[in-house]
C-alpha cells in the first residue's frame, strides 16, 4: 500500500480536526508537525503520538529538515497561508490549504503559479463539497431535476458566536464572518449551480455589534488560545448579491453578532424545480402531474457515514490523499479558490463603497 508522508503546518483548532481525519486513513501518515506557538505545538503532538524530533516552531526549519515528505497541509492563520504553501510547493510537496485559500485574491494567484511551477497538486479544503447532501443535490441537479438555475440563497448566520482569538483581528484573519463562514456557503451554492463565472457584487458589510461581550450565554465556540483581551476589529455582518456571468445571482447572509436566528441553510431556484439544505435532509419543492410537491430526500445509507464535520473532513482529507498518491482529479482546485477570492474580496470593496463591484 503506497503511502502519503505528510507534514501538518499548524496546530490549532482545525489542524487537530484534520489530524483526527487523517487517522481514518491508513494512506496516510503524520511525518512532521509544526507551529509557531511551542505549548500549542506539544499539546497536539502529545494528543497525536507525534515523535519529539519531528516536531518544529519554524516551517522552513521543517521543510529543510525532513527529506522525505510528500506532502503538507496547511492550517494556519489566513494572513500566512500563502507564505506557508508556497514554502512547501517550493520544496517539492502536494499542499491542501485551509479555506479561505488566501489573504486576498492577488495572494492566491501567486500560490496557484507557483504550483504550477512545482508540478504540484495544490488543493483548497471546501469542504462542504464533500458532504453528502452537496452529493445528492449535484446528482439530481446533473439529472435535470431544477432545471436552468438562476437563483440561491446562501445562508450562514450566528446569533451570537464570535469565535474571539485570530478570528477578530483582520491583521491575521483578513476579516470576520464573511471570509470565515461566508466562504464556505459561496463557494458550495457556486459548486452546485455550476462553478459560474463572478462578474459583479453588491453588498453592505456592518461593524455595529461587534462581539457583544456582555452577553453572557454566548452561541459558538472560542479557539485555543483567546481570551477576554482579544482583539476585535472585524464586521459582525455582511451581505451580498453576487452576479455570475450566465445571469444567475447569489444572495448571501452571514454573521457572529445577529439579532436573529442562527440559520445555515443553502437554497438553489432553477426553472423545474428548488432545493433547500437545511437540517437533516434536502427537500426538494417541484410539482408532479400538475400539483404542487414537496419530497424531502433521505440521505441514509447514502456515501457511507454522515455528515458531521468529522465526517465530511475524512472523506475530504481522503479525496486530498487519493490526488497526490494516485493523480484523481482534484474537485476543488486553485481556480475555484481564486474565484471564491476574488468574490470575498468584492464584497469588502463593495462594503466599504456603498456600490456595485466588477470582478475581473
Amino acid at each position: 500500500m503506497k503511502t502519503l508522508r505528510i507534514a501538518m503546518i499548524g496546530a490549532g483548532n482545525i489542524a487537530n480536526t484534520h489530524l483526527k481525519a487523517y487517522q481514518n486513513i491508513p494512506e496516510a501518515k503524520i511525518a512532521a508537525l509544526c507551529d509557531i506557538d511551542p505549548v500549542r505545538l506539544e499539546m497536539t503532538r502529545q494528543k497525536f503520538d507525534i515523535p519529539t524530533e519531528h516536531c518544529y516552531t519554524d516551517v522552513d526549519t521543517m521543510l529543510a529538515a525532513e527529506k522525505e515528505l510528500d506532502a503538507a497541509d496547511v492550517c494556519v492563520w489566513n494572513v500566512n497561508h500563502a507564505a506557508c504553501t508556497i514554502a512547501a510547493l517550493r520544496a517539492g510537496l502536494h499542499v491542501i490549504c485551509e479555506k479561505p485559500m488566501a489573504y486576498n485574491a492577488a495572494e492566491a494567484e501567486e500560490m496557484q503559479r507557483e504550483a504550477k511551477k512545482a508540478g504540484k497538486l495544490l488543493m483548497i479544503g471546501f469542504v462542504l463539497r464533500f458532504s453528502r447532501e452537496n452529493a445528492v443535490v449535484r446528482d439530481l441537479i446533473e439529472g435535470g431535476a431544477l432545471g436552468e438555475i438562476y437563483y440561491s440563497k446562501a445562508t450562514y448566520l450566528r446569533r451570537h458566536g464570535n469565535p474571539g482569538g485570530w478570528f477578530g483581528n483582520k491583521a491575521l484573519s483578513g476579516g470576520g464572518p464573511v471570509i470565515d463562514l461566508g466562504v464556505h456557503v459561496i463557494d458550495q451554492t457556486r459548486y452546485l449551480m455550476g462553478s459560474p463565472k463572478p462578474v459583479s457584487v453588491y453588498a453592505m458589510v456592518s461593524h455595529r455589534l461587534g462581539n457583544r461581550p456582555e452577553i453572557k450565554n454566548s452561541v459558538g465556540w472560542r479557539p485555543v488560545g483567546s481570551g477576554d483581551k482579544d482583539i476585535c476589529n472585524v464586521e459582525d455582518f455582511g451581505t451580498a448579491l453576487i452576479r455570475y456571468d450566465n445571469g444567475a445571482v447569489t444572495s448571501l447572509e452571514t454573521s457572529y453578532d445577529f439579532n436573529g436566528e442562527s440559520v445555515s441553510r443553502k437554497e438553489l431556484y432553477g426553472t423545474k424545480g428548488g432545493i433547500s439544505l437545511a437540517g437533516k435532509n434536502p427537500k426538494l419543492y417541484t410539482d408532479v402531474g400538475g400539483y404542487l410537491a414537496d419530497t424531502e430526500i433521505s440521505l441514509d445509507g447514502i456515501g457511507g457515514k454522515g455528515d458531521s464535520f468529522d465526517d465530511m473532513f475524512t472523506r475530504e482529507l481522503s479525496h486530498f490523499v487519493d490526488c497526490a498518491l494516485n493523480g484523481t482529479t482534484c474537485i476543488a482546485t486553485p481556480e475555484d479558490g481564486i474565484w471564491v477570492m476574488k468574490i470575498l474580496d468584492a464584497i469588502y470593496e463593495s462594503g466599504r463603497l456603498g456600490h456595485e463591484v466588477e470582478i475581473k
